[in-house]
């Protein structure tokens, strides 16, 4: 059993789960002090909360419910991120090549890469988001399991990195929601083993058919890795979560919806109005015998009656708008958000394409956007390859057969920022002349080893 990320209603790990743990002797202190900021960026994520939603007052004193528009900036930060990072066209290489070959098929068939990304949007969000390898023993399996920082319960760690580590997730079981917690940790031979405790909707633990207590995994490399975006955390000392992209960008993330809103409220409450006097309507008799104006329709905003008016039957009015300072000012609030997360001031532009870019847009000389995403590919590397050691030894440990794997090396498509196709032909000019061989081609552009 196991489920990802979950859709819909946010998802927070109960109390049971927590005293749970407590109850093996460990602490969940790490995870109580970095909540609260979870809960924030996540709430800036789904654009909900006061800023989003709140009460005002009119000029008599009533009271009435405002919604701000928003264009989600703080998920499109991360979206961008993800979509810079991992594509379908990352890879992993190892020194041997037939590990190579089976990490690609098995990648693949499991559409690692499309759920990789989503994974490192929810990191890069809420700061934290990890993989973890989840096992059939009865079919002798394993697959990888993703989660972000609302799952995740560090429970050993130092500066090196997390070295056991809880999931929280919530099954789906006929007799019906279960709360199911994994602790990765390493067991007596030193090698890691996965525990499994499951809670009803009570709270109670129960037992689940089909969910062994303890797996021996064979693996002495972690069986998760933990992914964070290369920001320092500065909210919670000697963490080991990460911070949120955006974390420190939550005044430009207001800005750009507070001018996209005055932007749109700006169109709306320049619309013509058009005044017409009484006898410009006609007039239908009501079931009291009264008679009433024929309005032109009841959604209609745009037209208005002048009671007890024959003169000027006519009047228009079509307010000034200020839709082009508006519209800088909604340029510069992108410009900012974009320089304040890592993407630079160029990214979202509204001059050159109407809208802000895509990924497939970006400029290959914004040298801050390079910097950041070398980074941040440097920190995604160490958990793409550590999950990817510990993926093939679960495999061994069932039998299969598969060779040391070596060193294993991300390859990024770098397309979406440098011209990878120019690269390409210069690589091929220097394997026609003799200066590369065929075997380095193919071990840089496609993850071959070169054996």
């Amino acid at each position: 059993m196991g489920t990802d990320l979950l859709a819909g209603d946010a998802y927070w790990i109960p109390e049971c789960a927590r005293d749970w743990l407590r109850r093996l002797s460990y602490s969940t202190r790490a995870l109580e002090d970095m909540e609260p900021h979870v809960r924030e960026w996540d709430s800036w994520m789904r654009a909900e909360g006061e800023f989003y939603d709140y009460r005002d007052t009119d000029g008599f004193g009533r009271v009435y419910e405002v919604h701000r528009r928003s264009i989600m900036p703080a998920m499109r930060v991360c979206r961008e991120w993800g979509s810079l990072l991992l594509d379908e066209k990352t890879t992993l290489a190892c020194g041997e090549q037939a590990c190579t070959d089976w990490l690609g098929s098995f990648l693949s068939s499991a559409n690692f890469w499309g759920r990789a990304q989503d994974t490192v949007v929810r990191a890069f969000g809420l700061g934290t988001g990890a993989f973890a390898l989840w096992l059939d023993a009865g079919r002798r399996e394993a697959r990888v399991r993703h989660y972000d920082a609302r799952m995740v319960v560090p429970l050993a760690w130092d500066a090196e990195g997390v070295r056991e580590c809880a999931f929280v997730t919530r099954a789906f079981s006929p007799a019906g929601p279960i709360d199911q917690v994994q602790c990765h940790v390493v067991g007596e031979s030193g090698e890691y083993e996965i525990r499994t405790a499951c809670f009803d909707g009570e709270g109670r633990e129960v037992a689940v058919p089909g969910v062994a207590p303890v797996v021996a995994t064979g693996s002495t490399w972690p069986t998760f890795a933990i992914v964070r975006p290369a920001v320092p955390n500065t909210r919670v000392d000697f963490s080991p979560y990460g911070q949120s992209v955006f974390a420190d960008a939550v005044d430009a993330v207001q800005s750009v919806d507070l001018a996209f809103d005055a932007l749109i409220n700006e169109v709306d409450a320049g619309k013509m109005r058009v005044f017409l006097s009484d006898v410009m309507f006609d007039q239908e008799r009501t079931a009291d015998g009264r008679r009433v104006p024929i309005p032109f329709g009841r959604g209609d905003c745009t037209v208005f009656r002048k009671v007890m008016s024959t003169e000027d039957t006519i009047q228009e009015f079509a307010p000034a708008l200020r839709t082009e300072a508006q519209g800088k000012a909604f340029r510069l609030a992108l410009q900012v958000l974009g320089d304040l997360c890592g993407l630079g001031t160029n990214y979202f532009d509204l001059d050159n394409v109407g809208y802000v870019k895509t990924a497939t847009e970006v400029s290959s000389d914004n040298s801050a956007l390079m910097r950041n995403i070398r980074k941040n590919e440097n920190a995604l590397s160490g958990a793409l390859a550590g999950v990817a050691h510990a993926l093939l030894a679960c495999e061994r440990n069932f039998g299969r057969d598969l060779p040391d794997e070596g060193d294993v090396t991300v390859i990024y498509d770098d397309s979406i920022v440098q011209d990878t196709a120019s690269e390409k032909r210069q690589d091929m000019e220097e394997v026609a002349a003799g200066l590369m061989t065929r075997e380095e081609y193919r071990a840089r552009w496609y993850g071959e080893s070169e054996g």
